[in-house]
């Protein structure tokens, strides 16, 4: 455990989860982990006890990526833990394929509605049926990543190679949806679950926050022990999440300080507040190292080591890239850095004169 989680409270300890299993963390709502394929190893779901019209069983919030091994993890889900009760519907946080992946296959086989953002909803929709990658795989990466100092012929193969990333976890999305909207308020069992909207890791990210319960769903947006990845990508290569992810945060501040969150990923907590105090310092830290390291032209990946230190793999590179140039374009979006496109094809920054 870190020294920043030291300041955290745990209240469930060590206890995980296993295969096929959930575990209750407030009256009617229960986790359960489904494995992904990257070092990033497990996402956090969640099962809530509903009634609607009249009818009871469950809702099921974020759902995993398609795969056979979740599928029959779900599968085991549904004949020990469901009280013989069926699933009424289905909510997801937003697109990105750990949360949406296996909707289509849920919302078919209970014949159920699924809610969501509708710019979340449009982006799964895109990005499923896209052709020729993007965002992490594909030429449209390739060349974005090219453009901010990627070089190595091998990791650019790779890249290219990537084309049906999100499709392979993420072959379709429900035909029809439930639009989601920042105070969005879904009645479940009777308690009130009131949706807060994020930006910057994700187009329309949706939290829930449950008063009754001191409960609140918080997706990726506040993670215990890992920092939510905010991006720039290829198909918004001139965006600047940072600032749209931070002022999100500001939504938080008047939940009570007891809040019980459930994150995406890593343990459920409390310290709401000390963690989005950390998260708020972390980034003000990158800032101001990246914006030293341009007292001289640096392209994304010059930055790269100076953001991460550990050894990354293919599939975190994309995502430290996307990082590291989003630090990069919040300051030159704030006017103290310059950009200028290369003679050799890359983009690099410096502190403005």
């Amino acid at each position: 455990m870190n020294p920043l989680e030291h300041q955290l409270q745990y209240p469930f300890g060590e206890t995980l989860p296993g295969g096929g299993s959930t575990h209750e963390v407030a009256p009617g709502v229960r986790w359960l982990r489904m494995p992904l394929p990257f070092a990033l190893d497990h996402i956090n779901l969640w099962l809530l006890r509903d009634n609607i019209d009249g009818q009871d069983g469950w809702t099921i919030v974020d759902c995993g990526i398609s795969s056979d091994e979740v599928k029959a993890l779900w599968d085991t889900i549904f004949s020990t833990q469901l009280e013989g009760l069926p699933v009424l519907r289905l909510i997801v946080t937003h697109m990105h394929p750990d949360h949406i992946g296996l909707a289509y296959w849920l919302c078919e086989r209970w014949n159920i509605p699924m809610h969501i953002s509708m710019t979340d909803y449009m982006t799964a929709q895109t990005w499923s049926q896209r052709k020729g990658g993007g965002a992490t795989g594909g030429e449209s990466t390739a060349r974005h990543l090219m453009r901010h100092g990627m070089i190595d012929p091998d990791s650019i193969k790779q890249l290219r190679e990537r084309s049906s990333h999100y499709p392979g976890m993420v072959p379709s999305v429900p035909a029809a949806f439930v639009r989601v909207m920042h105070g969005t308020e879904l009645s479940v069992n009777g308690h009130i679950w009131q949706a807060i909207v994020g930006y910057g890791h994700a187009p329309e990210h949706m939290s829930f926050y449950c008063a009754d319960k001191k409960v609140l769903i918080s997706g990726d947006m506040v993670l215990p022990r890992i920092s939510t990845n905010i991006s720039v990508f290829d198909y918004e290569p001139m965006g600047n999440p940072l600032p749209l992810y931070l002022n999100s945060l500001d939504a938080y501040g008047h939940l009570p300080a007891d809040t019980l969150v459930l994150p995406s990923h890593g343990r459920p907590f409390k310290g709401l507040h000390e963690r989005i105090a950390q998260q708020q310092s972390h980034h003000a830290d990158r800032l101001a190292e990246v914006f030293a390291a341009c007292v001289v032209p640096q392209s994304t990946t010059d930055i790269l080591p100076l953001m991460f230190k550990r050894k990354l793999d293919l599939h975190q590179t994309t995502f430290a890239m996307g990082e590291a140039a989003a630090h990069l374009h919040a300051l030159y979006f704030e006017g103290k850095l310059t950009r200028e496109l290369c003679a050799d094809g890359i983009i690099r920054f410096t502190q403005h004169a």
